[in-house]
């Protein structure tokens, strides 16, 4: 059993039963944190892409924990740059055991920038992550993407049991290109994310259960930030 705790935005702590915890993407400050949320463990923080509402809580996790910080080579040897000391630099198709589990980086169709001092710093690549879990089973978390052909892919390679995909629309797929994605990947369970954090983000849970009556094996788990989903 593993649990995943939506911390708003696109981040989640992945917990497994044997005490591991894991960070995705953390902006822990974001307009949809659980307040009060602070972790007391991390054995790892997993990084999609360099924009700012993904790693925004990097450097101050990393430096109270030293845990390892897996992402894109590019990403993490800018973070390295910033003082953050114990990182794996990655690229796509490469996969990396962390303790338990491992981590795989796959394509994703996105940017990822850092904007510095006006500039805007090119960090490589954005990935989605495949997560092979203790016991089997797989998670796909697709980091911020428009739904691709080659999810299909992913489906065939790791066949995930779980996808966390985002949903809100403008700056990665609405809810019309989430369902095509669910039909690509075809797992048995989808967390949405990144909606709601702002007016832009229009996209909802309800409109892609919607939009997926058909695929009758199919759970859409929506937790509400700071709640916890065990699978």
């Amino acid at each position: 059993m593993i649990s995943l705790t939506w911390l708003g935005h696109s981040s989640f702590e992945l917990a497994l039963s044997s005490g591991e915890k894991y960070l995705l993407d953390p902006w822990l400050e974001n307009p949809k944190a659980p307040a009060g949320y602070k972790p007391t463990r991390l054995d790892g923080i997993l990084l999609s892409h360099g924009h700012f509402d993904h790693i925004a809580s990097v450097q101050p996790l990393a430096a109270e924990f030293g845990c390892p910080v897996v992402g894109i080579y590019d990403l993490t040897t800018w973070l390295e740059s910033k003082g953050v000391k114990n990182t794996v630099g990655m690229n796509k198709g490469g996969t990396f055991k962390l303790g338990p589990i491992t981590v795989t980086l796959t394509h994703a169709s996105h940017s990822s920038t850092f904007s510095e001092d006006g500039k805007f710093i090119p960090l490589g690549e954005a990935c989605g992550l495949v997560i092979g879990l203790p016991d089997g089973r797989s998670i796909y978390f697709a980091g911020d993407t428009d739904v691709f052909g080659d999810m299909r892919l992913i489906a065939d390679l790791y066949h995930p049991e779980i996808a966390i995909l985002p949903i809100g629309d403008l700056y990665t797929m609405g809810p019309k290109q989430a369902a095509m994605a669910c039909r690509l990947i075809r797992p048995k369970m989808v967390i949405p994310m990144h909606y709601g954090s702002f007016d832009a983000l229009t996209g909802t849970p309800q409109a892609l259960i919607d939009l997926i009556p058909d695929i009758k094996d199919l759970a859409v788990l929506s937790p509400l930030p700071g709640n916890t989903v065990s699978i």
